[in-house]
């Protein structure tokens, strides 16, 4: 099987499959989008939608997070990972965002990036679902599924090489909406210890199940 025929069969299925795939964290906007994916790092989507009503309640916009101190904002993300560099982060990104952008979250990778906690992924997922800008944010999830499923090179060893990979193969217009499919495939069925290769739609181009079973 060539890659473009493994690309259109991964396209087809998750068509048919989960056609309206999207992000599980909760938000309304792109400030509640950036809290969320920041608090996500590490920490599970379902952990941080618990959290995030009573913080984005206290802190319900980028100005109210940024007069914020860390003894304000410490006890709503405890439960968190990483709870203390999360504090600041969120703080400081608030505040970046206040000084820098006129208090409006920036939307393109390269402002992003600016902004404390923000990394290449961070930024890649707030342009992909908020302005279904073509980049593919790449997490340990998509990382795996792609490498797995033969999508990308075995070679391709860094979130950064599966990204271009990934960018290069799927259509542009669907490439925000594969990031989620990867995702949720690889949280749901292809799990990093014991995949459910028998309840795989992939499995008959999977290479993962090819050489496993």
């Amino acid at each position: 099987m060539t890659r473009k025929e493994r690309y259109r069969f991964v396209i087809e299925y998750f068509h048919q499959h989960t056609p309206d795939a999207e992000t599980e964290l909760i938000y309304v906007d792109p400030y509640q989008l950036l809290v969320a994916v920041i608090l996500s790092a590490q920490c599970t989507d379902k952990r941080v939608n618990m959290t995030t009503p009573a913080l984005l309640d206290r802190f319900p916009d980028v100005t109210s997070l940024s007069k914020a101190s860390f003894d304000e904002l410490f006890p709503y993300i405890k439960s968190i990972s990483y709870p203390n560099n999360k504090t600041k982060h969120l703080i400081s990104m608030a505040q970046k965002v206040m000084t820098k952008f006129d208090g409006k979250i920036p939307m393109t990778v390269d402002e992003l990036i600016q902004l404390p906690g923000v990394g290449r992924k961070t930024a890649n997922v707030i342009t992909s679902v908020i302005d279904k800008q073509p980049n593919m944010a790449v997490d340990t999830h998509v990382f795996r599924v792609s490498k797995r499923l033969g999508l990308v090179k075995q070679s391709a060893s860094t979130p950064l090489a599966v990204e271009k990979e990934l960018i290069k193969n799927f259509p542009q217009e669907l490439i925000h909406q594969a990031h989620h499919w990867l995702i949720l495939h690889g949280r749901y069925i292809c799990l990093a210890r014991n995949p459910k290769c028998r309840d795989c739609g992939l499995k008959t181009i999977c290479r993962y199940f090819s050489v496993n079973n």
